[in-house]
């Protein structure tokens, strides 16, 4: 081993834990996220994001075997955490600072909304409207826009699906722009992706007609429901992330109503959404008269999450 690998080493596992010690604090943390109502995978979670340790070591038991685990913290620290996750309820990811998505593991802050595993299938339907499409060469070889980026997990699965697309990846804050350019940067994905901030299609004014695909997971939480989602969300996460107004279809009105001024003819406009929306939303397209192929899919769980359409050549009024 070179001595700028132990180094390294050194630098990015600091403490020297006994795995005993470890192993114990682990049947301790279980049977607490057990009374509290947690999952206790997340015990296993926190542990594999703070120390080295694996799931194969969790799962068979040799983390208790092991004289040395190389750690981020001291154990007293990683207690703190877990008080931190217990009684304040602050999410796993936040504690941890990544979360995984796809194939892809990612920086999160409470500056940015954690990405959800059911958002992952929104580059699946992606990628499958492209491979339908009738337009489908261009819309391989376009320009693709994640509008509310966060922490540019969306704009990371379109630059992976689509190889020979160009991606711009939008957000309002600062932070959350800083944040998905860092992930890019993590993923080797940096020069793939161009990053815009600015609210909605608003720093897109040299790309009006041009857009290959408007993709997005917006605010979409009526106001009165943000204080009743769980208090991990509700404390934690952005507001400007969750809060879609009155009716929490703001932001959906928007991307509705705008997109078309920004999508060539046969460009994909696709969001995510909550459940009771997606009838909603597909009403909103085909009243513009802009859109057609207006579809709805589910996700993993049955559960109408998104829902895609696709800008028409010639605009028509719904009667």
């Amino acid at each position: 081993m070179s001595q700028a690998h132990s180094l390294n080493q050194a630098e990015l596992w600091p403490h020297q834990l006994v795995g005993k010690d470890l192993w114990r604090w682990r049947q301790r943390a279980i049977a607490i996220a057990h009374t509290e109502g947690i999952e206790p995978a997340e015990v296993d979670w926190l542990l594999r994001g703070l120390c080295q340790v694996d799931s194969l070591a969790l799962r068979l038991g040799t983390l208790a075997h092991q004289t040395q685990v190389g750690a981020r913290v001291s154990l007293a620290e990683l207690e703190q955490y877990w008080v931190q996750r217990i009684r304040d309820r602050v999410p796993v990811q936040y504690l941890i600072g990544e979360t995984p998505w796809r194939q892809f593991t990612l920086k999160v802050s409470p500056a940015v909304l954690i990405p959800r595993p059911e958002t992952e299938l929104i580059i699946d339907v992606v990628a499958a409207a492209v491979a339908q499409s009738s337009y489908s060469e261009a819309l391989r070889h376009g320009v693709w826009v994640d509008l509310g980026t966060g922490s540019g997990a969306i704009a990371l699965g379109l630059a992976e699906a689509l190889p020979d697309a160009q991606i711009i990846a939008v957000d309002n804050s600062g932070a959350a722009i800083a944040m998905a350019q860092e992930n890019a940067n993590r993923t080797g994905l940096r020069d793939r992706i161009q990053f815009r901030q600015g609210s909605w299609f608003e720093p897109l004014a040299d790309f009006e007609g041009t857009l290959a695909g408007v993709v997005s997971n917006p605010p979409y939480i009526p106001t009165h429901m943000v204080p009743d989602l769980q208090p991990e969300v509700a404390r934690y996460e952005p507001i400007t992330a969750l809060d879609g107004g009155l009716d929490g279809l703001d932001s959906l009105r928007h991307l509705v109503s705008t997109a078309p001024q920004f999508l060539q003819v046969g460009g994909l406009w696709l969001v995510e959404l909550m459940i009771g929306q997606a009838a909603i939303v597909a009403d909103l397209l085909t009243v513009t008269g802009h859109y057609t192929a207006i579809q709805i899919h589910p996700d993993l769980n049955g559960v109408a999450r998104f829902v895609s359409a696709v800008r028409r050549e010639y605009s028509v009024q719904a009667s």
